[in-house]
């Protein structure tokens, strides 16, 4: 099968072209662009990159959320136009469940827990708990949600002398925080990685298991009302 994965859930974000699960392709986007101008400038490099042709593909993959509105807008956009002129399903993952699985990936066998944390500015992360299973696997312990790091540990539904991991960028950047209160038993994945070839794998096996469908049925994992609506609010209150 030959998937194109997009995350723009990230300022950066990435794009890759797999065959099963073997990458052909993967281009990390230009942090410093915004998506809607390197889109779909990016997708084509992929494509091209992998010698792949847009009508060979068989599935179409996009990080549903959480992060910024427009860029979840221009991603989730992007696949859906894709999707409506070649006639393929695609489907939707959480980037919160993509960077679970990878830091599922290199846990050390003593995890009990991992916490997905993603910079969601304004001092707020978007975040999600999982308990590791076997073979990488993950289930869903928390979340999502999006507030204070304090306020998101304070929900961590795992003990403070269980060993957990924390991975994502929002971790990174509030690893002092996760410290202070988790101290040595909590263990911050520091390495960032692009998304979209776990992205592809996850999607993949969400296919296989009926969760693919028209572009239509594309939904958003927003998490925090876009700020328009929150200004809309304000100057109406």
């Amino acid at each position: 099968m030959l998937v194109l994965a997009l995350d723009t859930t990230t300022r950066a974000g990435s794009v890759a072209v797999m065959r099963d699960d073997t990458p052909l392709s993967v281009v990390n986007g230009d942090a410093s662009r915004t998506h809607g101008e390197r889109l779909p400038e990016e997708i084509e490099r992929a494509l091209a990159l992998a010698r792949v042709g847009v009508r060979e593909l068989d599935l179409l993959v996009v990080a549903s959320g959480p992060g910024a509105f427009t860029g979840l807008r221009i991603g989730l956009a992007a696949m859906q136009g894709l999707a409506m002129v070649l006639q393929k399903p695609v489907v939707g993952v959480s980037a919160l469940d993509v960077l679970a699985q990878l830091a599922a990936r290199d846990r050390p066998p003593s995890t009990c827990g991992i916490v997905t944390w993603m910079d969601a500015q304004r001092g707020e992360v978007f975040g999600a708990a999982y308990t590791p299973l076997g073979d990488d696997g993950v289930d869903l312990a928390r979340g999502p949600s999006v507030g204070a790091p304090a306020v998101l540990l304070a929900e961590v539904p795992f003990a403070v002398d269980e060993e957990v991991v924390f991975a994502g960028d929002g971790a990174v950047r509030y690893a002092d925080a996760i410290r202070d209160l988790r101290g040595s038993r909590a263990r911050i994945l520091e390495q960032t990685v692009p998304l979209a070839p776990t992205l592809a794998r996850r999607g993949r096996a969400m296919a296989a298991a009926g969760a693919a469908g028209p572009p239509h049925a594309l939904k958003p994992l927003y998490v925090r009302r876009p700020d328009a609506e929150r200004d809309r609010d304000l100057a109406c209150s």
